[in-house]
């Protein structure tokens, strides 16, 4: 039977991406149907908290680009790019990751995929380039950042074995640094020019977008608003990664439950959609930012179909994972046992299956001590949990296709051949190796 469910996951990947758009959403509930009503499946769930981050950050970004901030922020990437364009495809990782490693989440950059997406296409660089590998170094950021969920755990599993979160850092901060200019190097010529790219010509002839044109300067109380916006938009940022750095600066606040007061402190998730639905109210009152140019704009419309494409698909796979988890973990661990070298390729086929770093880490980790591994090797295979990338359904790589109007970050026809493997791949096994290098020298 898990056979028979995977093949039904499997095909109604296929068939929504194939589709495009909010169509790998709807598809998904054709498998919902099967998987709940025929099979009777556990339902799952959507994850309401990522939704939620995903949705107050493109409030904040739309009602950005409708202040004008957008195009500023725009302008401004031009203006650094004139003399050497290629930048964009080296600092758009690189911002990437240091904002992801400083949050401690890699929801954090749906505010920067649509600027390094207009970045690209207006200097005429391949958006594929950067906006891949991007989404890749961000998943290398969450798993080096001290503040993520996936590093806690690491930490508190391997605090049995006398390792410090200090140790774990200074394995992975350069391990996933060096992966992530290794994935850069990868698909720095990667793919035809815009100028000759015959799928972006084609979108150009159907009017599916406007042609790159050289942007006309703000000026007088427009080019004041847009960056007042802007300003506003990265106070915004700087408040999520400081609350990712310092926790202490999430409030705490008591609530009666039955009859007993307890003490709770505000999490991270909803501490970021409160920042950026703040962020798009101060931008709408102090810039005049127009709410209803900002449900028009491009960045609401493809923020719509990251989060119907997001909803469907995650959805699925939860109610696959909930009713096939005992059987998908007792094959991996029966495989570890017999070959514990594998336990980075475990690391890897978990993380594709759960959708989450840190459940794969809270799975695994406590198997691999069981097993007898050393902390050298688990630190050292550490960064094999990036998985995520492996099938197109994760958040921000749904949002970085829905991003790019020109057509050149894409899922494949076959769902394997898609924009973010190779990166992914290149990334993944140098961070690995280099992990697995550095930890046996240094513990």
């Amino acid at each position: 039977m898990l056979w028979l469910e995977l093949a039904v996951f499997l095909a109604c990947i296929v068939i929504g991406a194939r589709i495009g758009g909010i169509g790998l959403g709807a598809i998904a509930g054709f498998g919902l149907v099967i998987f709940v009503f025929l099979f009777r499946l556990p339902p799952g769930a959507p994850p309401a908290t990522v939704l939620g981050m995903i949705i107050a950050v493109i409030t904040a970004l739309a009602v950005l680009q409708a202040a004008g901030g957008l195009d500023f922020l725009v302008q401004t990437a031009e203006s650094l790019l004139h003399r050497r364009p290629q930048q964009v495809t080296l600092l758009g990782p690189v911002v990437t990751y240091l904002l992801v490693f400083a949050a401690g989440t890699t929801h954090v950059i749906y505010a920067l995929l649509p600027v390094i997406a207009e970045v690209s296409k207006r200097a005429g660089i391949r958006p594929e380039r950067a906006m891949s590998m991007s989404v890749i170094a961000s998943m290398q950021g969450v798993i080096a950042s001290p503040v993520s969920a996936v590093t806690v755990a690491l930490a508190g599993v391997l605090a049995v074995k006398g390792v410090a979160l200090t140790q774990i850092l200074m394995i992975i901060i350069p391990s996933t640094l060096i992966g992530v200019a290794a994935g850069i190097l990868s698909v720095w010529w990667r793919g035809l020019e815009l100028d000759v790219d015959p799928g972006y010509l084609e979108r150009l002839a159907q009017g599916q977008l406007k042609p790159v044109e050289a942007s006309v300067p703000l000026q007088g109380l427009a080019r004041q608003r847009a960056i007042g916006s802007c300003v506003v938009f990265m106070l915004a940022i700087v408040a999520v990664v400081a609350i990712g750095m310092f926790p202490n600066l999430r409030p705490e606040y008591q609530k009666l439950v039955e009859g007993v007061t307890e003490t709770g402190q505000v999490e991270m998730g909803r501490a970021i959609m409160i920042v950026m639905l703040c962020a798009a109210g101060l931008m709408m009152v102090l810039f005049k930012a127009s709410a209803e140019t900002a449900v028009k704009g491009s960045m609401m419309k493809g923020g719509l179909v990251a989060i119907i494409s997001i909803l469907g698909v995650s959805w699925l796979g939860s109610s696959f994972i909930e009713a096939n988890e005992t059987q998908i973990v007792a094959a991996i661990s029966s495989l570890i046992q017999t070959q514990p070298w594998i336990f980075a390729l475990g690391l890897f086929g978990l993380s594709i299956l759960l959708f989450s770093p840190a459940a794969t880490i809270v799975i695994l980790a406590p198997v691999g001590i069981a097993l007898g591994l050393g902390a050298d090797d688990i630190i050292g295979a550490y960064p094999s949990v990036n998985g995520l990338f492996f099938l197109p359904t994760y958040g921000t790589i749904l949002a970085a296709v829905s991003f790019d109007q020109t057509g050149t970050t894409r899922i494949g026809k076959y769902l394997l051949n898609h924009s973010f493997m190779l990166p992914g791949l290149v990334t993944t096994v140098v961070a690995t190796l280099t992990a697995l290098g550095l930890s046996y020298v240094l513990l």
